[in-house]
């Protein structure tokens, strides 16, 4: 009995001290990617937000006219899908770090610099559609 008691007072505190991850796993909006390189963690190039962009879930980041993104990867439009970038808005106050990384349609930025080419094409995950 007093290891039964044991027992739930220990899960109990794990699960407070090492809560679950939590998050969703959202619709694929491609198979294959491009990436600069095979773990698809290199910038491809900065890009600049020629309109503001309202993210419609999760998947995707809000990007404001004039904004600078590096792009990390660009899905394979797949028939009648649009064509969709990953990346991260630039600000100067986190120019030393990665800011949050989702979706963008690529019709709503300029490139400004090509930094590699993306000639690497790579199967989409679900982790790659995963939401927090």
């Amino acid at each position: 009995m007093t290891l039964t008691i044991d027992l739930v007072i220990l899960f109990l505190c794990l699960g407070v001290a090492y809560p679950g991850v939590t998050g969703t796993f959202m619709d694929k909006l491609a198979s294959k990617k491009l990436c600069a390189d095979e773990e698809c963690v290199y910038t491809i190039s900065l890009a600049r937000a020629e309109d503001d962009y309202n993210a419609p879930d999760c998947r995707f980041i809000n990007i404001k006219k004039g904004q600078l993104i590096y792009v990390y990867s660009k899905l394979v439009k797949e028939r009648e899908a649009g064509e969709f970038w990953a990346g991260s808005v630039y600000g100067e106050q986190y120019e030393d770090q990665m800011g949050t990384v989702g979706y963008f349609p690529s019709n709503l930025v300029s490139e400004q610099h090509v930094y590699q080419e993306a000639n690497k094409t790579i199967p989409t995950t679900a982790i790659d559609f995963f939401c927090e």
